[in-house]
């Protein structure tokens, strides 16, 4: 049923990541498709890398750790934005489509006053591309 499964990671928050992992990393075993975390991360240091070349190797990083976790491969794209805050949505739904994603497996949150005012990341992502989004919470 499914080809290819994209995983939106957050490496600034990887302890909320592992519901949506499990979850992609079963869909994976059950649909034989491979699965791609993507990370975006800015050009300028953040808390998580000081660099786009170090961000990549700790999202490769990641992805092997959680692949032997899973049993399953990860594969890891990290990208780089001017500014991911205004432009994540968008970045991310380029990329489902550039890697011939057919299912997002992503992560949310307990919505909080700020979803009800503003649509969460999932939401946002969900209602905006034509790709098929299981948000995990």
């Amino acid at each position: 049923m499914y080809k290819k499964i994209m995983v939106p990671v957050d490496l600034g928050h990887t302890e909320k990541l592992d519901k949506a992992l499990a979850t992609a990393a079963d869909l994976s075993k059950v649909y034989e498709a491979p699965v791609q975390m993507v990370a975006v991360t800015t050009t300028a240091p953040s808390a998580v890398a000081h660099n786009p070349e170090e961000f990549a190797r700790k999202l490769a990083d990641y992805a092997a750790a959680e692949s032997a976790r899973h049993g399953v491969a990860f594969a890891a794209d990290a990208l780089t934005s001017p500014d991911p805050a205004v432009d994540l949505d968008e970045t991310l739904g380029r990329e489902a489509h550039a890697i011939g994603a057919d299912l997002i497996v992503m992560a949310s949150h307990v919505p909080g006053l700020t979803e009800h005012v503003f649509a969460s990341r999932a939401g946002y992502l969900a209602s905006h591309t034509d790709i098929s989004v299981f948000v995990v919470r």
